[in-house]
This record gives structure tokens, sequence and C-alpha cells, in this order.
């Protein structure tokens, strides 16, 4: 697989951490100034997109056992549904039932193994097109390390979701060139947002992944709550967001 961490033996882990808390409070700035996404007591709808090829199997592990602050912190707010999609192996990428309970969706989780095989990006964006139309959908998230497939065709998939406001924040892992210019475009042509996080932090995934699930819920108000109610890491962050 490409995509893996080529971040100077040189620099320090202190200065790797400031890098990371920098992308991750210009993320947290671009989710809170959208507008909100719909009524408050709605449920909120949110696809969980992950690259389930071998690379990934470290972060799929971390994301089970984080999804379920997602839900915990928009209870009060309305509640979320959440669809998983995933790909792996050779041109499988498969999605889930939505569920509303973290329990089914760690149940869901925990029956995928990562194998080795190319992203189909492409095929998650056209899957999140095609249900748009069924029923509205809030937010996508993605978690990826690597982009190997036609950017320009990316960037034509991510401009429909543009026009039909679904929004995706793209999370990477590591710092591959190639999958940072093609996560930055998508999060741009839809109005979501990019941000790179540490592998090492799980704490740093379960921000992101808590603050778009507010966003999905409640929107720029429900976020700002969230932030005022948050201790530790992520207070730290979201108190910085003015």
């Amino acid at each position: 697989m490409t995509g893996k961490d080529k971040t100077p033996v040189s620099q320090t882990s202190s200065g790797i951490e400031a890098s990371n808390q920098e992308e991750i409070e210009k993320f947290l700035q671009q989710v809170k100034s959208r507008p909100a996404p719909q009524d408050r007591g709605v449920r909120g709808r949110l696809v969980f997109a992950m690259d389930a090829t071998m690379s990934r199997q470290p972060t799929w592990d971390r994301a089970c056992n984080l999804q379920g602050q997602m839900f915990a912190e928009t209870s009060s707010i309305g509640g979320l549904d959440v669809q998983l999609i995933f790909f792996r192996g050779f041109n499988e990428c498969k999605a889930s039932r939505w569920v509303s309970d973290p329990r089914a969706l760690l149940d869901i989780m925990s029956s995928v193994d990562c194998r080795g095989g190319h992203t189909q990006i492409a095929r998650v964006l056209k899957h999140i097109r095609k249900n748009q139309k069924k029923q509205k959908i809030n937010a996508a998230v993605y978690v990826g390390d690597c982009m190997e497939e036609d950017i320009d065709h990316l960037c034509a998939l991510a401009g429909e979701l543009g026009l039909v406001n679904v929004p995706m924040f793209m999370f990477q892992e590591g710092h591959d060139g190639v999958a940072e210019q093609a996560f930055r475009e998508i999060a741009r042509l839809t109005g979501g947002a990019y941000c790179r996080f540490d592998a090492s932090s799980a704490q740093q995934l379960r921000d992101l992944l808590s603050a778009v699930a507010v966003y999905a819920a409640g929107g720029r108000a429900a976020l700002q709550n969230f932030s005022q109610t948050s201790t530790g890491h992520v207070r730290a962050l979201l108190g910085q967001m003015k």
C-alpha cells in the first residue's frame, strides 16, 4: 500500500503534536462555520466511510472502540443515525443498514477484517449521492491514508455531492501527499473540511468523530454548545474557536 507516514526523521515528537493540534483546530473551525443542516430535534444522518484495506487495521480497531462516542454526544440534540460503508480486497465495497444504536454499529464493525486492495473512494461517493436522493444525509466522514484513483474523476463526483449539500469531512492518517491533495479537494468541493490526525492518538480521532456527529445532528449551534460543555482535549481545541 502507498500512503505510509513520510514525516522527516528529524522532526521532533513535540513538533508533530503541535502540527496535529493545528490541523484539528483548523478543521473544527471549518465545521463550526458551516450553516446548520437541519432543525433542532430532527435525527441527523451520518455516513461513516472507512478504508478497510490491509494498512487500516489498527485504525479500524481504534474506531470500533470510539464510535459509541458519536451517538453519546448527539443524544440530547435529536440523535443520530449512522451508516457504515467500507471497501477492501478485490472490488469489494459494502454498506451497512442505518443504525441508531452504538452497539449495533459496533457489531457490524467488529465483523469486518481489513484486507489488501486498492482504494475505492469513487464508489463511496457514488453510494452517498445515490442514497441522498432517497433521504437527506447531513454529513459524511471518510477515514483513510492513501488515494489510488483518478483525482479528476473523484473531484467530479465530489462536485455532485456539493450540489446537493452533502459535506464530506476527510480525515487523513499519515502524510501521503497524493492523498492530501485529493482529500482537500473533495472536502472543498463538497463544502466540508479536511484534517490530518495522529495515528497514535485515539483521543484526536474521538474528538474529530464527535465534532462531525454533533454537527450532523444539530449544526453550528449544537457544536458551539458541545465546545462549552466538553472537558480536557475537546475543550482545549473548541475553546479557541471564536
